[in-house]
């Protein structure tokens, strides 16, 4: 296990009197009980952390973060959910920067990159379609070269709060007649723009998260491609490690730990506890030690990055395991609250049964997001075992 200096020990009770003095009461309260959460309640979050100057938590100074280190930035992430902060919208500030960063041209960075970090900008992913998912690079949205204009015409889906979204990111295909990966270019799209159509798709726990968008003859300045036309897929690949790397959320899933343990441990009418029944304390007991390994994982992985190594097919292995985890403690959740799921809890401070089973709904799209967990699987099969 990971042994916290006493530098890190003191930067984590930093961001804790920061949690406890600046995070809206309201805010944590609605977390903590799993409440659907508005535009409103990221913008307040976000805001709050823009005005410190660290909404951009894990970008590098030179562009305006704080120039935390790898593992700083884990503390921090970490103890925001515990807390029971709103985590703050990844997509415009752990995807899609770091590409710019990295790829995008100067007038780019100048343009994005401090509206990211003022909060007044909100980004969506354009990368799935009905027909490319796991299979990303069998995208079809087509992008024609117009003068000085990309021309779009296609359909994504599964955009994530696309409907809030101010700006898209979008892989589209620049050149049909190449090899699938190589005829890929990233741009950037204006959700306002003549010809862009968002749709809702309510998902299974009745919530309107993501949207379809549909794209008609959108012009888009050629000023927008980042990078090089038909070399998309190279940053595509950059982009998905970050969301890899974060998809399992470790400090959400140690949050949704504690929930349980306090639901194990309340006496029922007949004066017992699910902690007192072996197979129920087992089963905690194995999600911790789970939790436990990832998180050496993850320690150990953001060690090698900040080392200059490389971190490649292990970001699946943290998707893949992280994102597992989380269903099965939404599972346990359920299970805890036993005949509870008729009805209300008496406990005003614990989430209600309607909203437990909301999430355990929500959460069956976590091991397909960001690249399903069959496809992880291969990628690690193929990385590790020569498969």
């Amino acid at each position: 296990m990971n042994t916290w200096t006493d530098e890190s020990q003191g930067f984590r009770q930093t961001i804790r009197e920061f949690l406890r003095q600046a995070l809206p009461a309201e805010l944590r309260d609605k977390v903590l009980a799993h409440e659907a959460l508005e535009k409103a309640d990221f913008l307040r979050w976000q805001q709050i952390l823009a005005d410190k100057g660290w909404l951009g938590w894990s970008w590098p100074r030179e562009f305006g973060g704080p120039g935390w280190s790898a593992e700083q930035i884990y503390i921090f992430e970490e103890e925001c959910w515990l807390a029971g902060a709103p985590e703050a919208s990844p997509v415009g500030l752990k995807l899609l920067a770091p590409v710019l960063m990295k790829y995008g041209s100067a007038a780019q960075q100048q343009r994005y990159l401090p509206r990211i970090l003022r909060n007044e900008e909100w980004w969506g992913q354009g990368y799935s379609e009905p027909n490319a998912g796991s299979d990303l690079a069998s995208l079809k949205t087509s992008a024609r070269v117009e003068g000085d204009h990309l021309v779009l015409n296609g359909q994504k889906t599964w955009m994530t709060y696309g409907h809030y979204a101010d700006m898209l990111f979008c892989l589209v295909r620049t050149d049909p007649a190449a090899k699938k990966q190589a005829g890929i270019s990233f741009v950037l799209v204006d959700a306002k723009a003549p010809g862009v159509e968002i749709r809702p798709i309510i998902l299974l726990d009745g919530t309107h998260e993501v949207n379809e968008v549909f794209f008609d003859n959108v012009k888009v300045p050629l000023d927008n491609l980042v990078g090089e036309l038909n070399q998309g897929w190279l940053y595509a690949k950059a982009l998905l490690g970050h969301e890899r790397f974060g998809a399992g959320k470790l400090g959400r899933s140690k949050r949704e730990l504690r929930l349980l343990k306090r639901l194990a441990a309340e006496r029922q009418g007949d004066g017992l506890c699910l902690l007192e029944d072996p197979r129920f304390a087992e089963k905690i007991a194995q999600v911790e030690v789970d939790i436990l390994a990832i998180e050496h994982l993850t320690l150990r992985l953001i060690q090698t990055a900040a080392g200059g190594g490389r971190v490649g097919a292990e970001a699946s292995i943290l998707k893949l395991r992280g994102t597992e985890i989380a269903q099965q403690l939404s599972a346990l959740l359920l299970d805890a609250l036993g005949p509870d799921l008729q009805g209300a809890r008496a406990a005003s401070d614990l989430p209600d049964s309607e909203a437990l089973v909301r999430q355990y709904l929500n959460w069956r799209k976590v091991t397909i997001y960001g690249g399903s967990n069959e496809v992880q699987r291969n990628i690690i099969a193929q990385s590790f075992l020569d498969l």
